[in-house]
């Protein structure tokens, strides 16, 4: 069976941000995403929330709200 371009893009998109994917295929989806503003606009969607999800789990809480969330956490505790 023989996908469609874009459903071709979609199942090699996560491997080739990950850049995993063999020369002919970076090709082939480098190929695409010029070519077509859905896939495009799909890629850069899934780039961002990449670099959103790798700063949030870098970023530190700040120390006030981390000792609201720990005084919260004992109210809980207590009820």
């Amino acid at each position: 069976m023989t996908l469609e371009p874009c459903d071709r893009c979609e199942e090699i998109l996560q491997d080739f941000l990950d850049r995993t994917l063999t020369n002919e295929e970076w090709a082939e989806a480098e190929m695409h995403l010029g070519d077509c503003d859905y896939c495009r606009r799909r890629y850069r969607f899934e780039e961002t929330l990449r670099r959103y999800v790798k700063l949030s789990a870098v970023e530190r809480m700040p120390p006030g709200l981390m000792a609201k969330l720990e005084q919260l956490r004992g109210l809980d505790a207590t009820a």
